[in-house]
């Protein structure tokens, strides 16, 4: 019996910056700036050429719950 895994493709990865999501994506300006309030300033203002990763640990964001929402407005 063959196992198929399906791979699921990500079109936001953490090592994409602030930039290059809102460049390819611009539905997601919506979510930065819903996440504006917990990172206490504007993450497009401050954070435009940092990889998602380092906006995380920046922040004291969620990661995963991060990119999950990025891609969530990238995919409507």
């Amino acid at each position: 019996m063959d196992k198929t895994v399906l791979r699921e493709e990500r079109c936001i990865r953490y090592e994409m910056t602030v930039l290059d999501v809102v460049s390819r994506h611009r539905k997601t300006e919506a979510v930065f700036k819903q996440y504006d309030e917990q990172a206490g300033e504007c993450i497009c203002c401050q954070a435009l050429f940092e990889p998602l990763s380092k906006v995380a640990a920046r922040y004291g964001l969620n990661l995963e719950k991060f990119l999950e929402d990025l891609e969530d407005a990238a995919g409507e």
